[in-house]
């Protein structure tokens, strides 16, 4: 290179391009070439200073010690001039300089350097400009960060508080988002429900990313004026947020409550990286750019930015992330332990199921409290148990007592082979066709028939006793399925095969209505044939219930008759709604703590779970919203490892207006069971009415059985329309008064179920009380050994009367109860339905109380 292009490099590349002309081509003279290969040391800090580089070509870097020990590195570019500040100050160097590359150095010697300075003074003068110049520039960026730093100290965020604490698949995914989102500069949303921690998500994502030396703010939403100056800066004056960050991070925290007027100005920033300072009137400021990242936070979507964020993260609630609990439980109790300085206790495993049991609305932040006061309360134990953790119960789970905690006698007893299978098999197989073979053998009518007084006048008013106490327990028992998982067992032995998968949509769109017409059919047939007379005909009804069981659980596994098409059964799980007993199970537990689902799935047992063959009609214990789906055969309870099924005492029928679904086939029968009561009653309806029907006459009793079961639910219907009516004419303009919008009729209707079952116990009161004492001298009849000696206990008249009468009243009180906490109505919009009670209950009590 010649000595004039020399010059011009120095002049134009090189920081002494400040020097005059004459003196650039004097320096460009005395240098020298020197070539460095890749990885090799030019120079090393602290060494006494030989010669002044100046980086041609290739790449380097300067490492300089601070006072840690640590180094840090900054790039050299072609026309970096090394050593000066040592060479004019007459110190060592202060650097170390290595070649990345092969590079190519312009030298000049120290004595020639320096012999350079003394020959031109103008050297000494340039320099201590540049360092006067440097100076000024190092005091204004100085003023300029203890500016920034004041403006930013109130928002800065200086650390993450922790990372994410668990291992379920929740919390994987949680981190592998994190990640994601720190391996750019994107925006991002962080979404979820209070109390998550979200801001802190925010700063992981921002202490993980290439911006962790930037400083990082969050600013709340709501403390930001509707002008916005806080963050973008007035023109002219103070300036915002966005300007003194820089490259940092900047987190929007509860971006639902933003002033409305600064919505299209943060969705600006968010999609071309620009905002505007506020401006006063007739000023049009110019947008400025914003190098910043942002990170919005909110208990929402927020569907304003969805398409301006590229990153969306939705933090799920605690309440699903039940299996991270006992790992976020240890992980507080290990800070705030350590914060305290005292020992850490251990938790039980009880008190990790009563916390699962629990759903969180204040997710981390309420837990982190509550294993606060848990530890403050255990003052200095070593264990901490169920009783020191305080959870306010959820809606569905107030007002419950758990027997099987409260009596363990209670759960060992379930978990015994003696329920139900010892009971089922050694007894209720073997007298069920005893009873049969009676109804067909022996005497056909009641009085001298003992199995055909146990079917009517024993059997049914018990179990209708029994509905509003312990629900569907008589499904646990039913000699039906008993026969039906015989015949399937054995022909699974002597026919191998794979039973067929529940036609579940089918059968749950069709089965409730092909169980309402088998209804219809039996309460036809029991009507025009006599059957509460005549024991073949009863014994045959059992027959063919049983042979429905049988035939179903030769094609379906487990119990598909018993959960769809069993008439007997669709009547159970209707009463078993106002039962004050109920299974179901610890949400939490389920969730955290279960893999293997044998309380529903069956399998080998492990732990205190049992092995069973899973629930016979498909019913998860934990996903139970009513009674209608369990038959208590307490499989899950013996299957379950973890203690997470209950049986709770509550308060009768509360499903029906917390957590009930309701369906129009159970109305349907609901309304059928009531037309059954008048049914029953039929001969003193025909004379109440002056009809004088021939009701030997098989179609005049038809015709008088179908509108005994039809008419009564016209009264219901004919209330709601008038309700409806109400309504409508309430939202006239010249009308005053205004009435709610009534609840679907299918919702209320559910309002009735006291009333019909309260019917039925009313009409099935006399044949139990006048009959069922007589069962020893019916017994002996059986048998053909009739006697008038024998004891019988019949209940007077006037006290079948009374109870009958009581049973009507209190089935209407609690039909009006029901009814309006079904409806959350005010009692004045509901009259029309509590008339419609009144009525069928009058209706009942003169066919039934005064006949």
């Amino acid at each position: 290179m010649s000595t004039e292009t020399l010059a011009n490099w120095l002049e134009s590349s090189t920081e002494l391009g400040m020097l005059p002309r004459d003196l650039l081509e004097s320096i460009a003279c005395e240098l020298e070439v020197l070539s460095v290969p890749a990885g090799c040391r030019v120079t090393l800090e602290n060494a006494p200073v030989t010669n002044l580089y100046i980086l041609e070509s290739g790449q380097a870097e300067r490492y300089h010690r601070q006072q840690s020990g640590l180094m840090w590195a900054t790039s050299l570019l072609p026309g970096a001039v090394v050593n000066l500040s040592a060479l004019q100050r007459s110190q060592p160097m202060d650097s170390r300089i290595v070649t990345l590359s092969a590079c190519q150095f312009q030298t000049i010697t120290t004595d020639r350097w320096q012999a350079l300075v003394t020959k031109y003074p103008q050297i000494t003068i340039a320099y201590a400009q540049r360092l006067a110049d440097k100076l000024a520039q190092l005091e204004g960026e100085i003023a300029y960060e203890q500016e920034r730093q004041t403006a930013l100290r109130a928002y800065l965020v200086p650390q993450a508080k922790r990372g994410i604490v668990g291992s379920s698949r929740y919390a994987v995914k949680l981190r592998q988002q994190i990640r994601t989102a720190a391996g750019d500069d994107r925006s991002v949303l962080i979404s979820g429900e209070p109390g998550l921690e979200k801001d802190n998500i925010a700063a992981l994502i921002h202490f993980c990313s290439q911006r962790r030396q930037q400083p990082i703010v969050m600013l709340k939403s709501a403390r930001i004026t509707a002008t916005g100056a806080e963050l973008f800066g007035r023109v002219g004056g103070k300036p915002g947020l966005l300007e003194w960050l820089g490259e940092g991070t900047l987190i929007l925290n509860d971006v639902q409550e933003l002033p409305r007027e600064l919505l299209p100005q943060i969705e600006q920033l968010l999609t071309t990286g620009t905002y505007t300072q506020i401006a006063r009137e007739g000023e049009t400021p110019l947008p400025r750019r914003s190098n910043a990242r942002l990170i919005l936070v909110s208990e929402g979507t927020q569907p304003t930015f969805r398409k301006a964020i590229e990153h969306q993260i939705k933090v799920p609630g605690l309440r699903v992330r039940k299996a991270d609990l006992e790992a976020q439980v240890n992980y507080y109790i290990n800070i705030i332990c350590r914060k305290k300085q005292v020992a850490k206790p251990q938790v039980t495993p009880e008190a990790i199921r009563r916390l699962q049991a629990y759903d969180f609305p204040g997710n981390l932040r309420e837990l982190q409290g509550m294993v606060d006061r848990a530890l403050v309360q255990l003052q200095g134990g070593n264990l901490l148990t169920e009783e020191v953790f305080w959870a306010q119960s959820p809606k569905k789970q107030l007002f419950r007592l758990n027997l099987l905690n409260a009596y363990p006698w209670l759960r060992r007893f379930l978990n015994t082979d003696w329920y139900p299978d010892r009971i089922n098999y050694g007894f209720t197989v073997w007298v069920f066709p005893i009873v049969v073979a009676i109804l067909f053998l022996a005497p056909q009518d009641r009085q001298h028939n003992f199995a055909l007084n146990l079917f009517w006048a024993w059997w049914w008013p018990l179990i209708l006793l029994l509905f509003p106490v312990i629900g569907r327990l008589w499904c646990a028992f039913c000699p039906f399925m008993i026969y039906g998982e015989i015949a399937q067992q054995l022909s699974l032995k002597f026919f191998p095969r794979t039973l067929q998968k529940w036609p579940r949509e089918t059968a749950q769109k069709w089965g409730g209505w092909f169980l309402f017409g088998l209804f219809v059919l039996i309460f036809l047939w029991e009507e025009l044939w006599n059957l509460e007379n005549t024991a073949y005909l009863s014994s045959l009804l059992l027959l063919l219930i049983t042979a429905g069981a049988v035939i179903f659980s030769l094609i379906f596994e487990r119990r598909f008759w018993c959960r769809y098409l069993c008439p007997i059964g669709g009547m159970n799980g209707l009463f078993a709604k106002l039962s004050i007993v109920e299974l179901r199970a610890q949400q939490g537990t389920c969730a955290a703590e279960c893999t293997t689902y044998h309380c529903y799935k069956g399998g080998v047992g492990f732990g205190e779970g049992a092995t069973t063959n899973g629930c016979p009609i498909y019913s998860h214990p934990a996903q139970l919203t009513d009674n209608k789906d369990c038959v208590l055969c307490m499989t899950c309870l013996k299957a379950c490892p973890h203690r997470s099924v209950e049986l709770n005492l509550r308060p009768p029928g509360i499903e029906l207006w917390t957590t009930h679904i309701p369906h129009a086939y159970e109305v349907a029968l609901l309304f059928l069971l009531l037309g059954g009561v008048y049914l029953h009653r039929l001969p003193e309806i025909n004379y109440l009415l002056g009809l004088q029907l021939d009701l030997t006459q098989f179609f005049p009793h038809l015709g008088l059985s179908i509108a005994a079961i039809v008419v009564p639910a016209i009264v219901p219907l004919f209330a709601y329309g008038i309700m409806q009516g109400i309504y409508r004419l309430g939202k006239l303009e010249f009308v005053t008064f205004k009435i709610p919008k009534p609840l679907p009729f299918i919702t209320l209707a559910y309002g009735y179920l006291p009333l019909v079952l309260g019917g039925n116990l009313a009409h099935y009161f006399k044949m139990g009380l006048e009959e069922g004492g007589q069962i020893i001298p019916i017994t002996f009849a059986t048998f053909g050994q009739i006697s008038d000696n024998l004891p019988s206990f019949i209940a007077d008249p006037s006290v079948i009367a009374f109870l009958q009468g009581i049973t009507l009243i209190l089935a209407l009180l609690v039909t009006i109860f029901l009814t309006q906490k079904i409806a959350k109505r005010s009692i004045r919009s509901l009259v029309p339905q509590h008339l419609a009670s009144v009525c069928l209950v009058v209706t009942l009590w003169i066919s039934i109380v005064g006949n």
